[in-house]
C-alpha cells in the first residue's frame, strides 16, 4: 500500500493540477476490485471432476486403492464404492477450494480478461459514487489503481469525455502501471495526476469564478 508521505504527495499534485483547470481530479487506490470467488469456486469443481475423470479412466486402479487402503477386503458393494467415490470428491473439492483460495494463487488463476473487467466495473461504480455529476460543469475525473491486479482506470464526467478521448489518457495510464510494477505506486500516482491536470488545463483552462468543488486527498480502500 501507500504510505502516509504519498498520500501527501498524491493529495498536493491534486491541488496543483487543479490549479490551472476547471476539472476536478478525484484518486482513490484500492488493495484489490473483488474477491475473484467464483472463480475459485470454477478451479475446484474443475479439480473435482477431473479426479472423477481419472476414476472414470481407471476404475480398476481405483478399486485396487480402496482395497490397499483397507488390508484387501476387497467384497465391495456397489453402494459402499459409490460412497467411498462421493467422499473422495468432497475431499477433493474442499481441499482445492482451500488451495485455489490462497490470494496469490487466486489471482493467477484469474484470467487476465476477467480481472480487467472488474477493475473497470469497480472504477465506474466508484466514479458514480464519487464524482459524476458533483460539479458544476461536470468536470470531474476519478484515478483508480487496484494494487492486486496492478490495473488502473481513468474514467471522466460528461463534458470531459465529449472532449477527451479515452486514448489521451493512454501515457498516464502508462506511467502510472510502470512505476506500481518497480514497486512505486506513489510516484506512478503523483505522474499520472500531473499528466492528467496537464490535459485537463489543455481542454478545461481555470475560470476566473472555479472553485474546488471535490476532495484533493487521496483515498484508500
Amino acid at each position: 500500500m501507500l504510505s502516509e508521505q504519498d498520500r501527501f504527495r498524491v493529495g498536493e499534485a491534486v491541488t496543483r493540477a487543479e490549479a490551472a483547470s476547471d476539472g476536478e481530479i478525484v484518486t482513490i487506490v484500492a488493495a484489490d476490485s473483488d474477491s475473484y470467488n467464483d472463480v475459485v469456486l470454477h478451479w475446484a469443481v474443475l479439480a473435482m471432476f477431473f479426479m472423477l475423470a481419472l476414476v472414470a479412466a481407471a476404475p480398476a486402479m481405483f478399486g485396487y486403492a480402496l482395497d490397499r487402503a483397507v488390508g484387501g477386503w476387497s467384497a465391495w458393494t456397489a453402494g459402499a464404492y459409490l460412497s467411498v467415490l462421493l467422499f473422495g470428491l468432497a475431499v477433493t473439492f474442499l481441499a482445492a477450494r482451500y488451495l485455489f483460495g490462497i490470494r496469490a494463487l487466486r489471482l493467477a488463476l484469474t484470467p487476465g480478461a476477467t480481472r480487467a473487467r472488474r477493475v473497470r466495473r469497480r472504477a465506474i461504480l466508484l466514479f458514480r459514487l464519487s464524482a459524476e455529476n458533483r460539479t458544476r460543469a461536470k468536470t470531474g475525473v476519478l484515478l483508480y489503481l487496484s494494487l492486486a491486479e496492478r490495473r488502473a482506470e481513468i474514467v471522466a464526467d460528461a463534458s470531459i469525455a465529449q472532449r477527451v478521448t479515452p486514448e489521451t489518457w493512454g501515457e498516464a495510464m502508462t506511467m502510472l502501471i510502470e512505476a506500481v510494477r518497480k514497486g512505486r505506486p506513489g510516484d506512478g500516482m503523483v505522474a499520472a495526476v500531473e499528466r492528467i491536470g496537464q490535459v485537463l488545463a489543455e481542454h478545461f483552462p481555470r475560470s476566473s469564478d472555479d472553485t474546488n468543488e471535490l476532495p484533493d486527498r487521496l483515498i484508500m480502500l
